[in-house]
């Protein structure tokens, strides 16, 4: 490999074993050539460092002890080289073209610092059509990022600085992730879209992370709106929207813990909106009072 790359692709797995080498395959095949391919074993206690033994040095190869998707994709970023980077999900995989289109799509749009595609979709061997929500868009994408994950891992590329403005993948969230870090970007970035289905994905098992957390999922997303309030970062209409989106979430996983039996995490999740609410407003009064908007009665 090159010792300077222009890109770095980042496969993160664990115990992917009968998938790993499809969504290996699908990288090395890529018309563009200038990457370099971190596979990240996040402590697989399958066959997978077997299965990567034959590539040999085609891929860079890192094994740790489990730290879960945004441990792993941390952990490749961090060992990463080039100014781009893509990520794939170790049961995805890409056309041949993906990598060519959009990093001259990147080229040619500076201004962006965080690209997708859009993709195809397979559950158990069949070809499952998108519903009209998973949509993908160009641009503005935060308020449609507040309501579900609009942007699939596997189909971005990422400049190198974005993760040095908004930070890394949040380890603390075991899933939604994803939606985490789109959103961080969103608050600031508008997205590239790149019109085109690049991106084969494969869906519909139990040993996903979105199928093992499928019940109560928006727990996380609720803790990802709330540290978007706490930080204070947004203008009054992405405030606004935001607490708009988390009293529905909040309204809906508080009435669903409630219905089955867990009443004070319920009533915990109903007053949350009231609460951000409340603290808003004080931010609000202290930045007219220190920008001398408000001044205090006589």
């Amino acid at each position: 490999m090159n010792k300077c790359v222009t890109l770095s692709v980042i496969i993160p797995t664990y115990n992917r074993h009968d998938y790993l080498e499809q969504a290996i395959d699908s990288v090395l095949s890529q018309t563009y050539r200038d990457f370099e391919l971190i596979v990240v074993n996040d402590g697989s206690t399958d066959d997978t460092p077997a299965l990567i033994e034959k590539y040999g040095n085609l891929l860079v190869y890192i094994s740790q002890e489990n730290r879960g998707p945004s441990g792993a994709r941390n952990r490749g970023i961090e060992v990463s080289r080039g100014n781009l980077i893509a990520f794939l999900d170790s049961d995805d995989r890409w056309h041949r073209d993906k990598l060519m289109l959009q990093a001259e799509a990147m080229q040619r749009e500076p201004r962006y610092l965080i690209s997708h595609t859009k993709e195809i979709w397979y559950r158990k061997g069949k070809h499952l059509p998108q519903k009209k929500k998973h949509r993908k868009y160009q641009g503005d994408i935060y308020e449609r990022s507040l309501y579900l994950c609009v942007v699939s891992m596997s189909t971005v590329m990422v400049r190198r600085n974005l993760f040095e403005e908004i930070g890394l993948f949040d380890e603390t969230l075991p899933c939604c992730e994803d939606y985490d870090f789109w959103l961080r970007a969103a608050v600031r970035h508008l997205f590239l879209l790149i019109d085109e289905p690049l991106t084969i994905k494969e869906g519909g098992r139990e040993d996903q992370v979105s199928a093992i957390y499928r019940v109560g999922m928006d727990r996380f997303r609720i803790r990802s709106i709330v540290n978007l309030l706490r930080k204070g970062a947004l203008s009054e209409e992405q405030r606004e929207k935001a607490l708009a989106e988390l009293r529905k979430k909040c309204r809906i996983y508080g009435e669903g813990c409630i219905k089955w039996g867990r009443e004070e995490e319920g009533r915990r999740y109903l007053e949350l909106p009231e609460l951000y609410g409340k603290l808003n407003k004080v931010n609000d009064e202290i930045r007219m009072t220190k920008s001398g908007k408000m001044t205090k009665p006589e």
